[in-house]
């Protein structure tokens, strides 16, 4: 059975910015569908009641129409448990002038001007949406807002405290095996001792207690360390403040099995105090498995 779930339904004037809304939610762990008709919202309650998992649902569905919207509250009504179903209308609206300006820049044909003009699409829209609009719980005037501002104020009203909307992705890697392509920041630390050159500590990992150790013990990673943790704090408030969703920060070696991901760990611990951070060991294991292979 589904308990507590959070329903947000996304709706408003085309072009007022529901992709961005969508996106929002997406970014905050909401499972998302795109112009839902409303027709099929019963079969995709069912499927919600059954898997149990799913409790943050966004939809953006069509409605420029009074019918759309009045079966869509009927359907609500006739759910299973909807006193256990927080349900929020968000609807997204703009001036026509800024309406206008923006289907121009994308060269786009409003979906109620097939054969006429952009501000023809708009009148028409605006008196179909005028009784939505009513009964919205939430309206967001977006003429003046930047994409980044319309995400934030989304945010603002939506967030919970398990909400992760920035998050850092730390890996580790080894430069013989090809740079992570998805990689922002990239940090070679080839220039410290190598772990490999050791008998005893080479078939062990950076996660290892002995290994980590030994890289940790040399001055110039502590002032490799002190030195990039430093930057890494100045840079990532201002990656946050653009809008971007996550960082990618790769730490590579040689091989990928011993320095990079000691100091992938401890640095991922560090950031960890102040972001949600993933750490991945991409490579950690490949000489184990080109050994076991061979």
């Amino acid at each position: 059975m589904v308990d507590n779930l959070q329903l947000v339904i996304i709706t408003g004037m085309s072009g007022a910015g529901k992709t961005v809304a969508i996106q929002s939610f997406e970014d905050m762990g909401f499972f998302c569908i795109d112009n839902l008709p409303p027709s099929l919202i019963p079969k995709f309650w069912e499927l919600i009641k059954e898997t149990g998992k799913v409790t943050k649902i966004a939809l953006v569905i069509d409605l420029r129409s009074r019918s759309f919207f009045q079966e869509i509250q009927s359907m609500l009504v006739e759910i299973e448990n909807t006193n256990l179903v927080d349900t929020t209308v968000i609807f997204l609206d703009a001036t026509d002038e800024e309406l206008v300006s923006r289907y121009k820049e994308t060269r786009r044909t409003h979906p109620m001007a097939m054969n006429g003009l952009v501000t023809e699409g708009i009148r028409k829209e605006r008196g179909l949406l005028e009784e939505i609009k009513g009964d919205a719980q939430i309206v967001i005037d977006t003429t003046e807002l930047t994409p980044r501002q319309l995400r934030e104020k989304i945010i603002k009203f939506f967030r919970s405290e398990d909400t992760h909307t920035f998050r850092i992705e730390m890996v580790s890697f080894g430069f013989k095996y090809g740079l992570p392509i998805d990689a922002d920041i990239v940090m070679d630390v080839r220039f410290l001792p190598n772990p490999h050159y050791i008998e005893k500590l080479r078939p062990l990992t950076g996660m290892d207690d002995r290994v980590y150790e030994y890289v940790m013990s040399f001055p110039e990673t502590e002032d490799f360390y002190q030195k990039f943790v430093d930057l890494l704090d100045s840079i990532l408030p201002g990656y946050k403040k653009e809008g971007k969703n996550n960082v990618t920060v790769a730490i590579g070696c040689t091989g990928g099995q011993h320095r990079s991901v000691a100091l992938t760990e401890r640095i991922g611990k560090h950031l960890n105090k102040k972001y949600h951070v993933n750490i991945t060991h991409r490579d950690k294991d490949k000489r184990k498995e080109t050994v076991n292979r061979s």
